[in-house]
């Protein structure tokens, strides 16, 4: 059993119309929302032990700030592959993380997410920024990833927790 976990980048700014969509920072929304997942992670006990992030500057501040925040010791491995991602080519990714890891956390963008959730657990959950979905992966080699492998254990939506 491997568990993924699965982290839309948060809110993002769209106030430099000069920037192109890769290097659009959080907005302040976000900046409050990364941080507050990570510790909500921790409290849960949710914890991955490699984060794999889009290198586009709102998923890579995301990560960052999940990672702190959770006080995770995951090493962060940037991938270009994930920006734009298809459902297919995020399975691909996750299909050569290392069998030692029990768990990794994918920190990505929409539409690519949603559809690689419902790609492993037919389900059709909807990701707002910053939303976490949890799966269990009933595989023993991360290689093994395929389509309906998983069980979606949880969505957390921060619209639904923040107070």
């Amino acid at each position: 059993m491997k568990t993924l976990y699965i982290l839309r980048h948060a809110k993002s700014s769209w106030d430099n119309a000069d920037l192109s969509d890769f290097e659009r920072p959080l907005n302040k929304r976000g900046q409050m929302a990364a941080p507050f997942m990570g510790g909500l992670m921790r409290g849960l006990g949710f914890e991955p032990y490699v984060i794999l992030s889009s290198p586009a500057e709102r998923a890579k501040s995301t990560t960052e700030l999940v990672k702190k925040a959770g006080e995770f010791d995951a090493e962060i491995r940037l991938d270009h592959r994930i920006y734009e991602a298809s459902p297919n080519a995020l399975r691909q990714i996750v299909a050569e993380l290392d069998d030692a890891y029990r768990s990794a956390m994918i920190v990505g963008h929409n539409p690519g997410i949603e559809g690689f959730i419902r790609f492993l657990t037919g389900e059709l959950e909807p990701m707002p920024t910053a939303a976490l979905a949890v799966i269990d992966l009933n595989i023993d080699k991360w290689n093994d990833t395929n389509e309906w492998c998983g069980t979606l254990q949880t969505v957390i939506r921060p619209k639904d927790v923040m107070k």
